[in-house]
């Protein structure tokens, strides 16, 4: 890999130190794989639980007499100085500790703003994970990471930083990238007519089942315009703000934009892709060429699952070039027009090394090198709502199926305008909300002091304001 070349050449510092706030599911692997990747320590990490911390540098190989936790920067100091294992609760004590790079992986989108915007401001590259939090102020944490000389990056490991890194590479190949996201997964029963997705099972009809055969040529939108009935169900999920809100960072990251406010969605093999996500003057479904989506792949049990990865679908102007492609193994759409490449699998925290290292090696990131807030997520009440209610507890709101979540062009936050998605988490409402409104900032007890809403602010003012 050319990373490791890179690597090399890169003499001070020999170790990157990384600190690590958030130890859930993703961030416990950073530290678990942290002891086998050359040039890595990950001494310290911080969590409000901090069980979770020493959980996760139990299964790293530490011993429990080298695990310490720290209620203070000097104490924590002294830890790191003879090689135990730190374990913060208040991870603002990070900031002033001997390290290089920060992950944040809270999953909470104040607390990622928070993190992000202090790590920057205390000289230290950043790694953002929370998404949520990337999605409200990432262009502007960016932007200050730049004028401040740090590093700011999405992540490898999770899919928008990894379908950033797609389409750069196949940008810098001279391709035009027309549609790319990540992907998700239903597992095809053909002897039942049976189709699950995160589970949920959708028995097809036996008169409809015909809409599950291999698309023939020219049929892209009947066939997933009947797909779309047929697994409507699937939809709880699809409008959530967790999977909007991966679209929302890949937005703002490459430029691909929405066809439509929450995606096509569409389900189809991987062999269906290039014919469905490709133009319509081409055979496709988009009115727009560089969409952002998130295909479901229909697959059957003796096929590999490829929910976690992502995709692109590339145009080659080049037609010899595109030919050679295609001969060596490129699935097509009808026209030969539109290319499948992808990626099917993210390797969650493990992978993230690859960003910290980059980060502290090269002072590169490993996502998009300009970020701009090109969309935002918008919230509309899928039930009755009471005045007094809290939206959402912290790292809660992604999942919440009270809510659907949309895309829009991005809009400067106003009285009487939407807010965006994550920024509602943990208010209450000022008003009564019937279903189906759109949660405007008039409606929401407005925070006094979230970093997260200092920032958006700041960013609109950057960006948005002519």
């Amino acid at each position: 890999m050319i990373y490791q070349h890179l690597f090399d050449r890169v003499k001070e510092p020999e170790t990157v130190r990384a600190g690590l706030i958030g130890v859930g599911q993703f961030g416990t692997p950073i530290v678990t794989q942290a002891p086998i990747i050359p040039r890595l320590d990950v001494p310290v990490v911080a969590d409000i639980n901090v069980e979770a911390g020493r959980l996760a540098f139990r299964r790293a190989g530490a011993a429990e007499d080298d695990i310490v936790v720290c209620d203070s920067r000097a104490s924590a100091l002294q830890a790191m100085e003879t090689g135990k294992h730190v374990v913060l609760e208040d991870a603002m004590l990070m900031m002033d500790l001997p390290l290089d790079v920060i992950a944040t992986a809270t999953r909470v989108p104040e607390a990622g703003a928070r993190f992000a915007y202090e790590a920057i401001r205390h000289g230290k590259h950043i790694v953002m994970i929370d998404k949520e939090a990337d999605s409200v102020v990432g262009p502007i944490l960016k932007h200050l990471a730049d004028r401040a000389g740090v590093v700011f990056t999405t992540d490898d490991g999770d899919e928008p930083g990894l379908l950033m890194g797609l389409v750069s590479w196949a940008r810098a190949l001279g391709l035009e990238v027309l549609c790319g996201g990540n992907l998700h997964s239903c597992l095809h029963d053909p002897a039942t007519g049976a189709v699950t997705s995160r589970g949920v099972k959708v028995t097809v009809p036996r008169e409809d089942r015909w809409a599950l055969d291999r698309i023939p040529n020219g049929e892209a939108a009947r066939y997933a315009k009947v797909r779309r009935r047929l697994f409507a169900a699937f939809r709880a999920d699809e409008e959530c703000g967790d999977p909007l809100c991966h679209m929302a960072v890949s937005a703002n990251g490459t430029g691909l934009l929405p066809d439509v406010p929450v995606g096509h969605r569409p389900v189809v093999r991987f062999v269906e892709l290039p014919e469905v996500l490709c133009p319509v003057e081409e055979g496709g479904i988009l009115q727009r060429r560089g969409a952002v989506d998130i295909p479901t792949i229909l697959r059957r049990s003796n096929q590999p699952n490829p929910g976690g990865g992502v995709f692109i679908v590339a145009h080659n102007d080049d037609a010899f070039s595109r030919a050679v492609m295609i001969k060596k193994g490129l699935v097509t759409n009808s026209s030969q027009s539109a290319m499948l490449l992808y990626r099917p699998y993210h390797l969650c925290g493990a992978e993230t090394a690859m960003s910290i290292l980059c980060a502290g090696l090269l002072q590169v990131p490993t996502g998009s090198s300009k970020v701009l807030p090109r969309v935002d997520i918008i919230a509309t009440t899928a039930r009755d709502f009471r005045e007094g209610e809290l939206l959402g507890g912290p790292g809660t709101l992604g999942w919440n199926r009270d809510l659907r979540a949309s895309l829009a062009p991005a809009f400067p936050i106003a009285v009487d305008s939407p807010v965006p998605f994550f920024m509602l988490e943990g208010n209450r409402l000022t008003r009564d909300i019937p279903a189906g409104m759109v949660i405007t900032q008039e409606m929401i007890e407005t925070p006094k002091d979230a970093v997260l809403w200092r920032l958006r602010r700041q960013q609109d003012q950057h960006f948005l304001t002519e």
